[in-house]
């Protein structure tokens, strides 16, 4: 069964609903959530009779159910029998055309009110999954991020139609940080100094960033798939197509090429979290990390597991990461709009002056009867109030939409004012650290 939609009921709770490809659900059964790796007992069974949910006792093939109980199920999700969890494999994911690049802070103008918003955000992105609700605990922020100004403005008015009292902060633009060359080995020691780690970072080759991106390599697939996918299709060496441990949700990648070490395979999963942890916050401007391969080259460990725990490996992997990120010519990006404007002729000449002085550059302009259609990519920072300067340039006669289509480097004289900004923001020094603070002595 593969969920399409995922609800929250006020009375029932969550509503998981999609098609089910394959013999029958019952009310009752114990099934398996493939990408929440979660085992759930099925507590109701439904179908949907218009608007309205009714119960019975089971649902077959090429039908489409709603289940109660499956309380990790989200849009995409993929659901077998309990019985058969090591023998299946998921569906393919589903694949959206933007993803979140603008972000506020949201809070209840009352403080007893913070329970209800925090809920009333988590179904939100439930029911959409293109808001992400997250919880910065740094600042202590509640963040919602969307895909652009319009985006949060409905969702706000969703969270007011529940009766919250909201103040919400100015729309700020979602940054990610890369590297443009290869890093130094950089190591790092554990807190306790009994172990170390040797990683180092270099670019993830764009061909393979969109692979991860249509889904055609996920961290769900078996990795003999996708070693042969990235030997094979993108030419990688053996070693390393073979060596992939994890990829992130931001679309890096961590590889073990390492040879001959003990106990590796016991802190296997530390090195991982320590990866998703230094890839979910840079050390540039403490933005996700994005396109970057991350390889461990050798490591010596502790030969008593009291000393290699998690408390030990995770801080040492994300250390040895951000030493050798930050030796690698980092760089931040920003997300980029793709801008289509129906526009008279008289007017093509305001637009395109309009867009040019927002940091944006015009790619194509074809005539269609009386109007110019003008194509052009403009910096979503840029984008804060041009619904008004666009109506005052054309007197309200232009017509525009904006997609998210790309990420692009933020030019120096922009990054040098914005990365202080960002780390500021984030409760951190203005300065960046220097790499020898992430990376030991021998």
């Amino acid at each position: 069964m593969c969920f399409t939609m995922a609800q929250v009921d006020p009375h029932a709770g969550l509503v998981a609903t999609g098609r089910l490809f394959s013999g029958t659900i019952y009310e009752g059964e114990q099934v398996y959530l493939l990408g929440a790796k979660r085992e759930y007992r099925v507590q109701q069974v439904s179908i949907y009779m218009g608007p309205f949910r009714d119960a019975v006792p089971e649902v077959r093939a090429g039908n489409i159910a709603a289940l109660l109980g499956i309380d990790a199920a989200r849009a995409g999700e993929t659901l077998v029998d309990a019985a058969y969890k090591d023998k299946m494999v998921p569906f393919e994911r589903i694949k959206y055309i933007t993803e979140p690049v603008v972000t506020i802070a949201v809070e209840p103008k009352h403080p007893r009110d913070l329970p209800r918003l925090i809920e009333v955000m988590q179904k939100l992105s439930i029911e959409d999954p293109n808001l992400v609700a997250t919880i910065n605990k740094e600042t202590g922020e509640y963040l919602l991020s969307g895909m652009g100004e319009l985006h949060l403005e409905i969702a706000c008015k969703f969270i007011r139609d529940y009766g919250l009292e909201i103040v919400t902060s100015p729309p700020l633009v979602v940054y990610r940080e890369t590297v443009t060359g290869e890093g130094v080995n950089a190591m790092a020691k554990s807190p306790n100094k009994h172990n170390k780690l040797w990683l180092q970072v270099e670019p993830l080759e764009p061909e393979v960033v969109k692979a991860v991106e249509d889904g055609l390599i996920t961290d769900e697939m078996p990795k003999k798939k996708v070693a042969s996918i990235l030997h094979k299709d993108f030419g990688w060496p053996a070693e390393e197509a073979r060596g992939i441990w994890a990829i992130d949700q931001y679309k890096n990648v961590l590889i073990d090429v390492t040879k001959g070490v003990q106990y590796l395979r016991e802190v296997r999963e530390m090195i991982i979290q320590g990866f998703r942890l230094a890839c979910s916050s840079g050390p540039l401007s403490g933005e996700p990390m994005r396109g970057v391969k991350v390889k461990l080259i050798h490591a010596e460990l502790h030969s008593d597991p009291a000393h290699r725990g998690w408390a030990q490996i995770v801080p040492a992997a994300r250390r040895a990461i951000f030493g050798s990120f930050l030796t690698a010519k980092p760089v931040l990006l920003e997300p980029v709009y793709k801008i289509q404007v129906s526009v008279p002729i008289e007017l093509m000449g305001a637009v395109t002056s309009l867009i040019s002085r927002k940091r944006g550059r015009i790619v194509m302009t074809e005539q269609k009867g009386h109007l110019m259609m003008v194509t052009g990519y403009i910096p979503v920072a840029e984008t804060f109030g041009l619904a008004s300067e666009m109506r005052s340039a054309t007197g309200g006669k232009a017509f525009w939409q904006c997609t998210f289509d790309h990420w692009a480097p933020t030019p120096d004289y922009v990054a040098k004012k914005l990365i202080p900004e960002l780390r500021k923001r984030k409760g951190l020094p203005e300065e960046v650290p220097p790499p020898e603070k992430f990376i030991d002595e021998v």
